[in-house]
Formats: C-alpha cells, sequence, structure tokens
C-alpha cells in the first residue's frame, strides 16, 4: 500500500518504547523533531526499512497506511492486537484498508460528527492534526464532497 513514514512521529513513538532517540543523530532522514523528510513513493519504504532496523514497531507505528492514511499508532484503537496485524491488514487488500478507515471514525465520536455535519475544516483538523491547512485538506474534501454529491444530484433527476 501507499505509506508516507513520518521521522517526527517515529523520535515519540521510539521514546514510548523506551527508545532514547537522541542516540541516533546521524539519522535526520527518518529521525527528527520536526516533521518533513519526506521522500515519496516508493522510497517511503526505504526510509521505513531504514526505521525499522532500529525498531520495527515504532517505524510501524510512525507510517501512514493505505488509502485512508491511518497511522499506524492507533493499531490498538482499532481493534488489532498489535500494530503488526495492522500493518498486514493494511497490506492485504483495499477492502481492509476502508475497514480500518471506517473503524477509525466511529471510534471518534468528534470526528464522526464533524464527517456526517459536512464540517470539514473540523474534519481535517482531527484526522489530519493541527496543519491540516497547510496542504488545504477541509477546501479538498468539500469540493470533492460538492463534486461527488452534484453527480448524484445528476443521476436522480
Amino acid at each position: 500500500p501507499v505509506i508516507l513514514f513520518e521521522r517526527h512521529v517515529f523520535w515519540k513513538q521510539l521514546a514510548e518504547h523506551g527508545i532514547d532517540p537522541t542516540q541516533y543523530p546521524d539519522r535526520a532522514s527518518i529521525l527528527s523533531r520536526q516533521r518533513g523528510g519526506y521522500a515519496g513513493g516508493a522510497a517511503e519504504y526505504v526510509r521505513l526499512a531504514s526505521a525499522a532496523q532500529i525498531s520495527e514497531a515504532a517505524a510501524f507505528e510512525a507510517t501512514s497506511w493505505g488509502l485512508f492514511q491511518i497511522m499506524g499508532y492507533h493499531w490498538k484503537a482499532l481493534g488489532f492486537p498489535d500494530v503488526a496485524a495492522f500493518v498486514a491488514a493494511q497490506r492485504r487488500s483495499e477492502g481492509e484498508q476502508l475497514a480500518a478507515f471506517t473503524a477509525f471514525i466511529l471510534a471518534d465520536p468528534e470526528l464522526h460528527r464533524a464527517l456526517k455535519g459536512r464540517k470539514w475544516a473540523q474534519f481535517a483538523r482531527r484526522y489530519n492534526g493541527p496543519a491540516y491547512a497547510e496542504n488545504l485538506y477541509d477546501v479538498k474534501l468539500e469540493r470533492a464532497y460538492a463534486r461527488l454529491a452534484g453527480d448524484e444530484q445528476e443521476k436522480a433527476a
């Protein structure tokens, strides 16, 4: 599946696993307190593999997975026994990715309310974090919804 490895999340996840991230000062491409360092496409798997050499669990948790880019650290809230099971499901199929996305939305009542109410900025902030506006996630969601809702209205007419 499509992935995006988040080096700033890896920093946090290593600490969660009892590993001091400061002991890897030469790994800035995969380990930093700052967002960024993205390589894109297949190169993200290279970054993930490099991070997994330090801690596979923390690396998987610091990666967003699949069509819906759900962070691996949500594995427990989504009902998986461990992060490896979550990753296996994401790798299995797009159907599994959709199931995880649905579980993710339903597990967060505020997120679910924002989606149902078409409160795109609220949804994007909760789903993507406080920097959502930098990538216009709320605008993109609103436009996609309007385009698809318009298609449905035309079909009904």
